[in-house]
């Protein structure tokens, strides 16, 4: 499981090292690809897969999950990363997550998203309260 807020820089070669706690879940292959809140997504191979598996459900006749698969595909980077647990993320996924050298990277349980640091600065302070004041069964069975 991935897990927490770690802090890694952007190398000049557009690279960044894995947090080391991701790195055994990460080690055999990962897939980049655009997230929704101009972050990025980082599935292992195999989580991947399991999505593809899902994917592949959806009704190529709705529009909505043609729109959804096109950005969410189309941007798709499948690495593997270095021996020192770097990998390179693709110059269009940097532009579309609008990446500087400051990087936060978050364990979001299945995935990890990739932040620009100040991206994820201002995210976590318009929603931080938002996330205080739920009230309601945002996620089933949780609460």
């Amino acid at each position: 499981m991935l897990l927490g807020t770690h802090a890694p820089k952007l190398d000049e070669k557009g690279r960044v090292i894995l947090p080391a706690k991701f790195r055994d879940d990460l080690s055999s292959g990962l897939v980049l690809t655009r997230g929704q809140d101009r972050c990025l997504y980082v599935f292992s191979s195999k989580e991947f897969e399991a999505i593809n598996e899902t994917i592949r459900q959806a009704p190529i006749t709705s529009k909505q999950a043609r729109d959804y698969l096109r950005i969410f595909l189309s941007g798709a980077s499948d690495e593997i990363p270095d021996k020192q647990g770097r990998v390179t993320i693709p110059p269009a996924l940097r532009t579309y997550a609008g990446l500087g050298k400051e990087l936060v990277v978050i364990g979001v349980g299945s995935r990890a998203e990739i932040w620009d640091a100040t991206a994820w600065t201002d995210y976590l302070a318009n929603k931080e309260n938002d996330f205080s004041e739920i009230s309601e069964e945002v996620i089933p069975g949780l609460f």
